[in-house]
């Protein structure tokens, strides 16, 4: 009995702990945690980005659903989290809120992050004038 009294004061106190621990208070945790949205804004529905497609395309679906707010960037910047789902949301969790001082800031360090997206997929004419070569299966063909 006394050691299950232990055990049970042990996970108490530890949970007591972080009530103030650094880096857990809603301050540290949330991105622009001083801006509240405008009286009776309705959230819009996001399209989802989840670490794959085209960058430019989630950035302009989403700045076109914040009318109303759009232009002002500390709720750009708070509400983008809401757009992002799977391996971006898990990027993004893992940043430092504090270091993006603006809009461009932390949408260069997405861009960044997920360029490859952009860079490998192939343009138009690129596929327009894909070709089976003469000494290429069709498996090699249809794999490009």
């Amino acid at each position: 009995m006394a050691e299950e009294l232990k055990k049970l004061t042990g996970r108490v106190q530890s949970v007591e702990g972080g009530k103030g621990v650094e880096g857990l208070n809603y301050e540290d945790l949330c991105i622009q945690p001083n801006v509240e949205l405008p009286e009776g804004y309705k959230l819009p529905k996001f399209e989802m980005f989840d670490g794959t497609g085209d960058l430019k395309v989630h950035l302009r679906t989403y700045c076109d659903k914040l009318v109303g707010v759009g232009k002002d960037e500390k709720i750009n910047m708070k509400l983008f989290m809401r757009s992002l789902t799977r391996d971006s949301l898990s990027w993004y969790i893992g940043q430092n809120p504090k270091k993006w001082v603006n809009w461009v800031s932390m949408t260069s360090d997405f861009m960044d992050r997920f360029r490859f997206n952009i860079e490998n997929t192939p343009n138009v004419f690129y596929i327009q004038n894909l070709k089976k070569k003469l000494r290429e299966t069709l498996r090699e063909y249809a794999t490009w």
